[in-house]
């Protein structure tokens, strides 16, 4: 009999969702993500957030788009299959049209370690060069968080253990 696939990790190898399934029974997740990710982290307002994103930003995307506006929003939630947005806002000024960069990152990020939190942020500033998530847009993100991969992974483990919990 197939185990039916763990949410937020079906797209992972059975192998991989087996040995989660195996620290899950054992109720060890949060110890598996403590001790791989120690560190929390101090960005708690919007004007934070802000500042740490447009520092990732000018690190490794200069040309991209300003940022116009970055936020916690309460209303993003694993339930609706979105922790981050990236949006475009287009308004006519002055016979213009003018579109203002937006990126709203899940509130539950401010309870995660800083790790998670950088990976969430450089998913939503790679879509300000990349749209699709295609291989341009995994490569992009890369480029910005050499560990992205791992750390996507490790976040999808981390709300699997805090759903259940």
């Amino acid at each position: 009999m197939t185990p039916t696939p763990l949410k937020y990790l079906q797209h992972y190898s059975a192998s991989l969702q087996d040995k989660i399934r195996q620290l899950q029974s054992q109720n060890m997740l949060g110890e598996y993500i403590a001790q791989r990710y120690p560190e929390s982290h101090q960005i708690q307002t919007d004007k934070a957030l802000y500042v740490y994103s447009n520092e990732l930003k000018q690190a490794f995307l200069r040309n991209a788009p300003l940022l116009d506006k970055v936020h916690y929003d309460n209303r993003l939630t694993i339930d609706h299959h979105a922790l981050g947005l990236n949006t475009a806002i287009s308004r006519v000024q002055g016979g213009k049209l003018k579109a203002k960069k937006e990126i709203r990152i899940s509130s539950f990020f401010k309870e995660t370690p800083a790790d998670f939190l950088k990976m969430i942020v450089v998913h939503e500033l790679a879509h300000l060069k990349e749209r699709n998530h295609d291989k341009a847009f995994y490569q992009l993100c890369q480029h910005m968080e050499p560990n992205y991969h791992q750390l996507e992974f490790d976040c999808r483990v981390y709300l699997l253990w805090k759903t259940e919990n």
